[in-house]
């Protein structure tokens, strides 16, 4: 228990820096103190129940939430968004909330490596400031980029726009994301530049990625990099739930190893996997279940979500 000198010197040092703002060097050298010595007497007040410190979250910032995505999940970081019954804006929600994660965690000589056919990449694109030209970083297409061409502006768009945005050097891919047999793929494959593409995806340090469910988004649909109705039928059966780079995994987020990855052109789940920061960015009823599959399968390392999935992620329903 403290003596009445000694709690009267806590409460002393509590009000010079707190209620006038003053700095723990200042303090220390009016009252004769070392400043480790005031930084001791701060935690003090706070032990003693002298000061008390509250967050007040602001409305529309659920902290808590993402807390506990983050400890249910094992994330890096959580970010939650307000969701709402439009999805326009619901996307422009996410893509704002991606966009300033981005400006406020890019590194200097990053590799970012960006998905095709994203709704939400492309929001986050298009909310996305101008950053400064010192970050030296590279951007690449992670899956093909070429599709029907009232689609493929969008696709071609997300990947130079963000170059444009934060100075980088771009390198696109330029194929389908899904093409129609392996032995396709591998012509492809021995192309100069889409071979440049594919040899960068082991260097990526940040990769930012949609998460696809079920039932493609109106952007995936219209860009013809999709599968026919049977070879979906049969991903169904074999309970796939959702796709990152049109790599599919069931509901516990194991992959599904069939013929269609041999049809595919983009980062691997394996190559994802070994990306120091992934960030996954999908929100709303219809993403729910492929959202819950990336998280179980440990795909990404940040999501950005919406509350109202946040609130069934934490439940697990």
């Amino acid at each position: 228990m403290p003596n009445p000198e000694e709690l009267r010197l806590i409460a002393k040092v509590a009000s010079l820096y707190y209620e006038h703002e003053m700095r723990q060097a200042d303090i220390a050298k009016q009252l004769d103190l070392s400043q480790a010595g005031v930084s001791r007497l701060l935690k003090r007040a706070q032990e003693e129940n002298i000061v008390r410190i509250t967050v007040n979250t602001p409305t529309g910032a659920y902290t808590e939430l993402e807390s506990q995505l983050e400890t249910n999940y094992g994330l890096k970081e959580a970010i939650v968004v307000e969701s709402s019954d439009d999805d326009t804006q619901m996307l422009r929600n996410l893509g704002t909330a991606a966009a300033f994660y981005l400006e406020t965690t890019l590194k200097r000589d990053e590799v970012i490596g960006i998905s095709s056919w994203s709704e939400t990449l492309l929001a986050m694109t298009n909310a996305l400031h101008p950053l400064g030209n010192s970050y030296k970083t590279k951007v690449v297409q992670i899956l093909g980029g070429i599709g029907n061409p009232s689609a493929e502006v969008h696709a071609t768009q997300m990947a130079k726009r963000l170059a444009n945005l934060v100075h980088a050097e771009v390198t696109m891919l330029p194929t389908p994301g899904v093409v129609g047999s392996k032995e396709t793929r591998a012509v492809l494959l021995e192309d100069t530049f889409v071979a440049k593409a594919v040899a960068m995806f082991d260097d990526v340090t940040l990769a930012l990625v949609g998460i696809g469910s079920v039932n493609p988004s109106r952007l995936l649909a219209s860009s013809g990099n999709v599968f026919t109705k049977d070879e979906v039928d049969k991903l169904r059966t074999k309970g796939w739930v959702g796709d990152i780079c049109m790599r599919f995994f069931d509901e516990a987020g194991k992959p599904l190893n069939t013929t269609l990855n041999e049809r595919v052109i983009g980062m691997s789940l394996e190559q994802l996997k070994k990306v120091a920061r992934t960030v996954g960015i999908a929100g709303g009823k219809r993403k729910y279940a492929a959202i819950k599959g990336a998280l179980e399968g440990k795909w990404i390392h940040v999501l950005i979500t919406d509350h109202l999935t946040a609130e069934r992620l934490v439940k697990g329903k």
